[in-house]
């Protein structure tokens, strides 16, 4: 298929969509706003279009060249990333046939900010041809906000090349301590002050008998990292808490083959890419309850805790610190959960069906 892909280039799950579907032999393109540029490796048979003009304004000013760029390359179908501001692109554009996928803060936040936005949101759904959705938690929150039971929503969920993301490829550094982590952005959604401050309540319930034996990596950056590099100072968690910074896609698995514990406490998520990356690596999992993670570990037994639940968080990481055995077969459990369910082939087969099943139905006069 000649596939056109609009959405952000600087997206991991954007340059994850487009090099799977490269690597499958398609005509891959990718559409983006001018400042929305590559800061990872995309496959080089994907040909980049970059728009003229930045976000947001761009998500209006850029369709009459997305719809001359269509009518140039001729596209099976269009797969736009985003029923807010990509959704609006393509919907301006006035191309067809068209994929949208929802990933998440564009149904669960974008919507609810203004009766504009709200508006702007169901018109978009409603130009699409097709609907995805990374989880069935999120299509049927689609489906409330559109106020619609019926709407078709295809699921197609981030897979994790279980290749990579495969313990047996690493050595792991040598550590007589217990390390807990995580790879998260550091904003207030997903909780990573939260992370801190149970580890801090795991501390003062074993009577710091844990203060020598413990430590914390969390991988990544954002607007909250100098909030809580004030807060691991002055609380004197530094010796054990280390913000490690950003790290690209590719050196996750090295990251999380260093951690014995994968602790992820979001406040909100509609799906768990991380969760289902770090049982890939055979990490048991403390986890918030989100909709997302909760539908990504099934019926595993990983460790599910409320949301700001601070005590409940550090009572679930002692459980796994004082069970060796209990880690290793909830780390077992989980990659073959995700084999199973969220391999990367998986996924990327049925991407496939859905946007040949959106390029068929147009073809068959059943698109707009």
């Amino acid at each position: 298929m000649k596939i056109l892909i609009v959405a952000a280039a600087n997206s991991l799950h954007t340059v994850k969509w487009v090099n799977a579907l490269a690597e499958k032999e398609h005509d891959v393109y990718l559409a983006y706003n001018n400042d929305h540029i590559p800061n990872q490796k995309i496959n080089n048979n994907v040909i980049l279009i970059k728009l003229k003009y930045n976000s947001p304004q761009g998500y209006y000013l850029n369709a009459k060249e997305l719809s001359e760029k269509v009518k140039e390359i001729s596209p099976d179908v269009i797969n736009a990333h985003y029923a807010s501001g990509y959704g609006t692109l393509v919907r301006k554009a006035k191309v067809h046939p068209v994929l949208l996928s929802v990933l998440g803060s564009d149904v669960y936040d974008f919507p609810f900010e203004s009766k504009l936005k709200h508006n702007i949101f169901i018109k978009n759904i409603s130009f699409a041809d097709g609907l995805a959705s990374t989880s069935e938690c999120m299509a049927r929150k689609l489906r409330e906000v559109c106020l619609n039971d019926a709407l078709n929503v295809e699921i197609t969920p981030f897979g994790v090349n279980t290749n990579l993301f495969n313990p047996n490829n690493f050595v792991r550094q040598k550590n007589d301590k217990i390390t807990i982590g995580n790879v998260k952005a550091l904003e207030s959604n997903y909780g990573i002050i939260e992370l801190i401050k149970a580890i801090e309540q795991l501390l003062l319930m074993t009577n710091n008998t844990l203060m020598n034996k413990i430590t914390v990596e969390i991988y990544g950056d954002g607007s909250q990292f100098s909030k809580l590099n004030d807060y691991i100072t002055n609380r004197g968690l530094d010796k054990i808490v280390k913000l490690k910074g950003w790290i690209p896609n590719s050196q996750v698995p090295e990251a999380l083959a260093n951690l014995d514990i994968f602790c992820i406490t979001s406040k909100k998520e509609s799906f768990g890419v991380s969760v289902v990356e770090a049982m890939a690596m055979e990490l048991p999992v403390v986890a918030t309850d989100t909709d997302g993670f909760i539908e990504v570990i099934g019926d595993t037994d990983e460790i599910v805790v409320p949301v700001d639940d601070i005590r409940s968080i550090a009572l679930g990481l002692k459980r796994f610190i004082d069970n060796p055995c209990m880690r290793k077969q909830y780390g077992k459990d989980g990659r073959k959960h995700v084999i199973e369910k969220y391999n990367e082939e998986l996924c990327i087969k049925k991407m496939e069906y859905v946007l040949l099943k959106t390029f068929n139905n147009s073809k068959m006069g059943l698109g707009k």
